[in-house]
């Protein structure tokens, strides 16, 4: 059942992704990548995808190609474009030309909405800009085209020239558009002037629908999207993620949920809304970016808390430290393990592995991870770790090993190079099993080594992989006496965990989180996820 009444307002969601988002430094999408994002999208109920510029690249002309072969279920595919040139006929502007033959059922087109642009950019009169605007969108729509107009820079046209900035809409109507979207190309403007100016439009052309796209140059790209939305916009622009040019476009992972969960509007199709945080990892995915993880809403810290007396309220009422529920958008509260920890926070992580610990156990894991801190360990990426302490204070816990002692060796041999040498020798029950291994290195040859001694004895090592393996120089100015971190990924399948160990020898440190990591995997691996 909907909490949202039958009244709600509904907003259009325009995805811009596929164009303005592959504007954004370092985003980068083949043809494959934007059908992929095209079938996220539309999964998750968007109404419009603009896919591109067909007039600018091959790719985007072989994206619309392409993307007529499937069958979206709630999204009109829409091609980008601008008005045609100065003192030139619609019917024969490359441009528009590339805008049709695109073949999608909606059409974006871009006008001059500064007189400064006007003048200085494409160097006409406003006269002539006037009619660029409505003989290309009355050219378009004769073409059996939805047109949707982009009144590029118009909050600082408006600043400029207000009657200039209303009459190019004016012109955009009179060529008959569907939607006016107001841009704040320059990412300038503050809330209550796109509030004001929006109002203003809405009252000068009652009954038009209005759009909002909007960019993050002040950090507030968001806000006055909302801000437009409150003035009666009902189309929103924007991008998964934020991607976009210089700062980045209004972020719909942050737009969606607003709208829908705190101010009652209608956004996505019933019960789209949880898809969010899976469409916005999978779209960074896809376009090889690195997540953001204090992003609103979908960041994977959105609902982490890490505070002891955060944990401690959370424990008693879960809505005392985050705003909704994450299981809303798709995402998941998580307690994070560090040395501002308290019992609430270790509490809380032995109800989510199982373990049976009592009060005072989990004191002395507290103090124990303060302890481990202060020379150097951190433990909120490496909760396997935290698992296993909490594992080794049980009363009647027994590791799957232990370690009686390893040697590792480097040296260059003449007509070998430089060659790793580690022997391990580690106890299983009542056996004592004693090994050695080469490596390229002396990690690989510890790893080696250790494996070597326990897979006859726990064959599912075999399917255990080291798949990243960091360091980290915590004070630097002591030189090669310095402390080491050493963060170690292992995988199992679809199973991956953290561990982590810090000395002043490196080989150390890395046994340390080496170990860390087998016994986790032996002892508690098919609890693992990608957030341990």
């Amino acid at each position: 059942m909907s909490n949202k009444p039958d009244t709600a307002p509904m907003i259009q969601v325009y995805d811009t992704t596929l164009r303005d988002g592959t504007q954004g430094e370092n985003v980068s999408l083949s043809v494959e990548d934007k059908l992929k994002i095209t079938l996220l999208l539309d999964d998750l109920g968007v109404a419009y995808i603009e896919g591109g510029w067909p007039g600018s690249n091959p790719k985007d002309a072989m994206y619309f190609d392409r993307v007529r072969e499937f069958d979206l279920k709630h999204a009109r595919v829409t091609a980008f474009g601008m008005t045609c040139r100065v003192d030139g006929d619609p019917a024969q502007d490359a441009n528009i030309k590339a805008l049709l033959d695109a073949q999608t059922p909606a059409v974006t087109v871009v006008g001059k909405t500064s007189l400064m642009h006007v003048y200085d950019v494409i160097r006409a009169t406003p006269e002539e800009n006037l009619r660029l605007i409505r003989d290309s969108i009355a050219y378009l729509k004769a073409q059996g085209r939805e047109v949707i107009y982009d009144a590029e820079h118009f909050f600082d046209g408006y600043k400029l020239d207000e009657e200039y900035a209303l009459a190019t809409l004016r012109a955009a109507l009179e060529g008959g558009a569907e939607t006016l979207v107001l841009c704040d190309t320059n990412g300038g403007t503050m809330p209550w002037e796109v509030a004001e100016f929006t109002r203003n439009v809405a009252q000068t052309f009652p009954g038009v629908a209005l759009g909002i796209h909007t960019h993050n140059d002040s950090e507030l790209a968001v806000a006055n999207t909302l801000a437009a939305v409150r003035e009666s916009a009902t189309q929103v622009q924007g991008t998964i993620n934020g991607y976009g040019e210089r700062c980045g476009n209004a972020d719909l992972c942050s737009i969606l949920p607003d709208l829908e969960l705190k101010m009652g509007c209608r956004a996505l199709p019933e019960g789209h809304l949880p898809k969010l945080t899976h469409v916005s990892r999978a779209v960074s995915e896809i376009a090889n970016m690195t997540p953001n993880n204090q992003a609103a809403f979908v960041g994977k810290s959105a609902f982490a808390h890490k505070g002891g007396m955060h944990a401690a309220a959370m424990r008693r009422n879960v809505d005392s430290y985050q705003h909704i529920d994450p299981v809303l958008v798709g995402n998941e509260m998580r307690v994070l393990i560090s040395d501002l920890s308290g019992r609430g926070n270790i509490l809380t992580k032995t109800e989510e592995y199982g373990i049976n610990l009592s009060a005072d156990d989990a004191r002395e894991v507290v103090q124990e991870i303060k302890d481990l801190e202060h020379q150097g360990y951190v433990f909120e990426g490496a909760e396997a770790s935290v698992a296993m302490l909490m594992q080794r204070r049980q009363t009647n816990y027994q590791p799957p090993f232990e370690l009686v002692d390893f040697m590792v060796v480097v040296e260059q041999r003449k007509g070998r190079g430089l060659l790793a040498e580690a022997t391990v020798k580690v106890r299983v029950g009542d056996q004592e099993l004693h090994t050695v291994s080469e490596g390229n290195g002396p990690v690989d040859a510890l790893d080696r080594a250790l494996r070597k001694a326990l897979t006859p004895v726990y064959p599912q090592l075999a399917y255990f992989h080291l798949v990243d393996y960091k360091v980290r120089i915590l004070d630097g100015q002591n030189g090669a006496a310095a402390t080491t971190r050493v963060l170690i990924d292992t995988q199992n399948g679809q199973n991956r965990w953290s561990t982590v160990g810090a000395s002043a020898n490196i080989i150390e440190a890395s046994w340390r989180a080496l170990a860390d990591s087998v016994e986790y995997g032996l002892i508690m691996g098919h609890q693992a996820s990608e957030s341990v």
